[in-house]
Formats: C-alpha cells, sequence, structure tokens
C-alpha cells in the first residue's frame, strides 16, 4: 500500500510516525513512583482523558471491524456506538463520583472495600483474563492490517513478524513510560485516527456513485437497494437483533464503560471530578464519528463496490477499509499519509492502555495484596514492567497460534461473543454494589462465577430444547443470539444477589444514593423513559413517521438533561447535547 503512494503522502506518513515516536520518547519519565507509573500522578485534565478514553476504546480492530460490518451488515451496528452513550453518561454522572471518592488504583479495590476478598480477586483473574483475550486479538488483526499498509515494499513484514513488532514496541512503552507516555501517544493518535475516519468517510461518501449522505440514505431505500441503512434488525437476526440490541448490548456497555479497568482507569487519573466528567462525555461525541463516517461509508462501499469496481463478494469485510483507502482517497495532497499514520497508531492505540492497566491490576491487586503488603513503590513498578513483558510474550504466542490470517468474516462480533461469557455477573455485582442497599457480602463471588456457567447452560438449553418450539425459532432464530444471552445471564445474576441478601440484616450501604449527581440520574431516566414510551406510541398508533418524531424527541431530550432551560453547567449541557443527538440518530434512522 505504501509502495503506491506519492512523495507527499510518503512525507507525511514519516512526520507523524517520527511525531509519535518523539512525544513517547520524550514522555517518558523515571517514574519511581506508583501513582505516577501506573497513574500519572492523578492529574490528567479533561482533553487528555478524552483523547484516552477514545483511543483506549477505538482501536485499529475496532475501525476496521466497524466498517466491515457496515460493508457485510449495515448501519444497525452503529449501536455499538449509539448505545455506548447511555453508560457513557452512567460513567460521568454515577460511577466517576463513586469511585474518584474512594482513591483506588483498581477498580477490584472498590469491589473488595464493598463486598469481600473473594469478590476482588475474583474480579482480578477475570479482569486480566479479558485483557489477555483482548490483547490477542488487537496483535492478531493489527498484524494483519500492518502487512496491508506495508504491502509490495521491502518493509512488508509477514504475519509472525506483525506481531512480534506491535509487541516490542508496546513493550517498550509501558515499560519505559508508564501511563504518562501512554497518554501522550494515545492523544496524538486519537487526532490521527479521527482524521483516517472522517476523511476515508468522506471521500466514500461523496463518490458520484453515491452522493454523499443523502445520496445513501435515498440509494439505501430506491428499489435497487439494500436496506442496510436501518438501525433495527429483526429479534431473530443472528448478529444484530433489535431485541439483543436493548438489552444484551446495553449490558456489555455497562462493563465496558463503568466496571472495565483499563477503560475507568482513565477518569481515576483525571485531575478532577470536573475533568474525569467532561473528558468521559467529550469521548462520547468522538465515538460518534464511527457510526457517521466509518459504519456508513461500510454501507456506501457494499453499493460502491457493485456499482463502480463491478465487485462485492470478493472484498472480506474486515479488508474492506483498506480497500477504500486505495481506491477513493486522492494521492498526492498528504491524505494518505495521515490515515496511514493513523491506522499504525491505532494498532497500538488500545494495546497501550491494556498492558498499563494489566500492570496496574498485577502490582497492586495481586503482588501488593498477596505477596508483599508492605512493598515500596519501585517493587511495584518493578512488578507492574515485568507483567507487561510476560503478557507481550504470552499474547504473541497466542495470536500467532490460534488465529488464521486470512481468515474471513466480522472478527469484531467474533471478539465480543468471546468475552461476553464473563460480563453478566461482573456488572450484576457492581450496579447493585452501587445502587442497593443491603447486599450480602458473599453475593458478588457467587453471581461472577456463576455467570459463565449460566452461560453455557442456556445455551445448552437454547440448542437443544427451546429451538425446537415455535414460538422461540420463530421469534428468536434456531440459535441464542449471545446479547440475548447476556441479558438473559444478567437477570438471573442480579436475581441471585437479591435472593441472598433477602434476610441480609447488615447496615445499609447504599451511601452513594444521597449524591446529588445519582438522584439526578435516576430523576432523568425516569422522565426519558416517559418521554419515549410517549414517542414511540405515537408512532406505533398514529403512523406518524419516525423521522418527524426525530427532531421533537432530540429537543426534549437536551431539555429534560439540562432541567429546563438551565444551561449554566457547562458538564450537564453537553451531556445533554450528546443525549440529544443520539435520541435523534434512534429515531431518525428506524
Amino acid at each position: 500500500m505504501i509502495g503506491s503512494i506519492s512523495g507527499v503522502d510518503t512525507m507525511v506518513f514519516a512526520a507523524c510516525i517520527l511525531l509519535l515516536l518523539a512525544a513517547g520518547i520524550f514522555s517518558v519519565r523515571r517514574n519511581s513512583s506508583a501513582s505516577g507509573y501506573f497513574m500519572a500522578e492523578r492529574n490528567l485534565p479533561w482533553w487528555s482523558v478524552a483523547g484516552s478514553i477514545f483511543a483506549t476504546n477505538v482501536s485499529l480492530s475496532q475501525i476496521i471491524g466497524m466498517l466491515g460490518i457496515g460493508y457485510s451488515i449495515g448501519f444497525a451496528q452503529s449501536h455499538y456506538e449509539l448505545l455506548a452513550v447511555p453508560a457513557i453518561l452512567l460513567l460521568a454522572n454515577v460511577f466517576v463520583p463513586v469511585y474518584r471518592k474512594k482513591q483506588v488504583f483498581t477498580l477490584s479495590e472498590f469491589l473488595g472495600e464493598r463486598y469481600n476478598e473473594t469478590a476482588r480477586w475474583l474480579y482480578t483473574l477475570i479482569i486480566i483474563a479479558v485483557i489477555i483475550i483482548l490483547l490477542v486479538g488487537g496483535l492478531y488483526i493489527g498484524s494483519r492490517q500492518l502487512g496491508l499498509l506495508l504491502s509490495d515494499t521491502s518493509f512488508q513484514p509477514s504475519y509472525i513478524q506483525g506481531i512480534l513488532i506491535i509487541a516490542l514496541l508496546s513493550c517498550l512503552m509501558i515499560f519505559s513510560g508508564g501511563m504518562h507516555a501512554v497518554v501522550v501517544a494515545e492523544n496524538i493518535i486519537t487526532v490521527l485516527m479521527v482524521i483516517a475516519v472522517v476523511t476515508v468517510g468522506v471521500c466514500t461518501l461523496y463518490q458520484p456513485e453515491i452522493g454523499g449522505f443523502t445520496g445513501l440514505m435515498k440509494l439505501d431505500g430506491s428499489e435497487e437497494g439494500m436496506n442496510k441503512m436501518h438501525l433495527y434488525l429483526p429479534s431473530n437476526h443472528p448478529d444484530l437483533p433489535w431485541t439483543g440490541v436493548f438489552s444484551g448490548l446495553l449490558v456489555l456497555h455497562g462493563f465496558f464503560w463503568t466496571t472495565n479497568q483499563f477503560e475507568v482507569q482513565r477518569v481515576l487519573a483525571a485531575k478532577s471530578d470536573r475533568d474525569a466528567r467532561i473528558g468521559a462525555i467529550v469521548a462520547g461525541f468522538l465515538k460518534l464519528t464511527i457510526p457517521f463516517f466509518s459504519i456508513s461509508a461500510g454501507v456506501a462501499a457494499a453499493y460502491l463496490f457493485r456499482l463502480k469496481f463491478g465487485m462485492e463478494e470478493v472484498v472480506k469485510p474486515d479488508d474492506a477499509f483498506v480497500f477504500l483507502l486505495d481506491q477513493v482517497v486522492p494521492k498526492g495532497y498528504g491524505l494518505i499519509g495521515l490515515i496511514l499514520a493513523g491506522f499504525i497508531g491505532a494498532i497500538f492505540s488500545s494495546i497501550y492502555s491494556m498492558l498499563n492497566s494489566l500492570s496496574t491490576v498485577v502490582a497492586m491487586d495481586l503482588y501488593k495484596r498477596y505477596i508483599n503488603r508492605e512493598a515500596a513503590d519501585y517493587l511495584l513498578v518493578r512488578t507492574g514492567r515485568m507483567a507487561v513483558i510476560v503478557a507481550c510474550l504470552a499474547g504473541a504466542f497466542l495470536a500467532w497460534w490460534s488465529f488464521d490470517p486470512s481468515s474471513g468474516g466480522n472478527f469484531f462480533l467474533t471478539l465480543s461473543r468471546n468475552t461476553s461469557y464473563l460480563k453478566p455477573g461482573i456488572v450484576s455485582a457492581f450496579f447493585l454494589g452501587v445502587f442497593a442497599g443491603r447486599i450480602h457480602p458473599a453475593s458478588a463471588a457467587v453471581a461472577i462465577l456463576m455467570a459463565p456457567l449460566l452461560s453455557f447452560g442456556l445455551e445448552w438449553v437454547y440448542e437443544f430444547r427451546l429451538s425446537s418450539i415455535p414460538f422461540f425459532s420463530e421469534n428468536f432464530g434456531l440459535q441464542l443470539n449471545f446479547l440475548h444471552r447476556v441479558f438473559i445471564v444478567f437477570i438471573l445474576c442480579t436475581a441471585i444477589q437479591l435472593v441472598m441478601s433477602k434476610n441480609y440484616k447488615a447496615k445499609d450501604d447504599s451511601i452513594y444514593l444521597s449524591d446529588p449527581l445519582i438522584k439526578f440520574s435516576f430523576r432523568l431516566v425516569l422522565i426519558f423513559g416517559l418521554m419515549n414510551i410517549f414517542f414511540v406510541t405515537m408512532i406505533l398508533q398514529s403512523g406518524i413517521s419516525s423521522e418527524w418524531i426525530a427532531l421533537p424527541a432530540a429537543v426534549f431530550t437536551l431539555l429534560i438533561y439540562n432541567g429546563g432551560f438551565d444551561f449554566t453547567d457547562r458538564v450537564r449541557v453537553l451531556g445533554g447535547l450528546l443525549s440529544a443527538l443520539t435520541v435523534w440518530s434512534l429515531y431518525r434512522f428506524v
């Protein structure tokens, strides 16, 4: 790919890579304190929090995967971005004040204090397992795309060489600089990634065969259209049923944004609650670039490959982004150089964050808690560095051993399924730990342990018993979608915890419910729910088009979030705007 671009693009690409390397080198500090190495001295401003959160969340696998699923399935994949907004606002309004009040390094510490040592230990092991799984996936998709980006050049690596390059550079960054170096690099990567996503999206959408976003909507709704620009797929859809989207996907977002160490660690390191909250909300705005510039570009690609290039089935979903980069982005203006630099950075972004959090968890929750309770800071930092080396070696081996670099399919969905067995019990434990009062200390560990067992058991029952019943097979398909399964298991885990706590006589520990932000969130959810029941009823009973409802629903959402016409609170205004844009999207693309 690089071998076919102009000298200007090559110069821009080289300059961006040098900037990334220089930023990494100059941000490397001799962090002797645990707070400096693991948490950047808890001094991150809001813009740094936002950039780090976005880079942690939107890796190259997500950029590639989201466009690929837009190409193969459609705009419905946008739910992965749009419905992250409720979880982001929950993080900003509820979990930020709760976590930061405790001044914890890890969420394991919070869970151990709220429940017991067993819950802390289980969360530690599970979050390490999740990080390793995602690290392996990041190395796989990163090496695969690195080979495509450097194809036809003397620098093109083999699959295993690409894995080793990514693992080695990531290891060096975390080993030397800790969180401060990671955050500096992630903020630069965020800028490059946004440029890459927006540029490829605009260049694809404004091809003559497409005619912009409006043209795509008209083309998709025409007789020759494929009806891909819709958010809601049937409840028996094998990948993204609407019923699963508004149930299990919300649970998964709850895990990722409010109970996931390597995402939440960014807000824990903010210099104030306000910076943490604004950073999270701004990251939500950045995430909306994915549906409107990446996923929609994937839908446009499905038409473009057919109308302009006379091909469709030949291009694999995970390779569609790079194909578009080669075919639709103008060469010779530096744009491809910027995009390639964003791609290279995106390969590393989430890997940096995961390794940083893995080192924190191993040092603080394993070494200090169970091996050396009086460990000095230099021992904790050294332990964290050793954990990074071991994780990189293990991840590189597993990526080489477990993945075929020539495989097709939707990697992003595969990764979501593989990690979803572990998450419902964790979400139940954290949510009840914050929102419930008298909750039994042993219930969290039971819920976390039962979640994977219930998940596999539920799949077995559905496949061998329920799928043969017409009601279930017609409404939910022959196989149980993982989103449905996640929601059911979450309900079961919550029920288990509540039953165990029924006769628990300890004092009411729901001290967090007295926080004004949490009270505000409860009122907001109640009013928001009633408002949407009203609008949905209007659509169903009166036959009013959802397009006409979209704008009023967005305006009402903004006013509800801001408590009427009071726009003096900047954090609340940003949250209201983000909520309004999300609600508009959910109605507009029915």
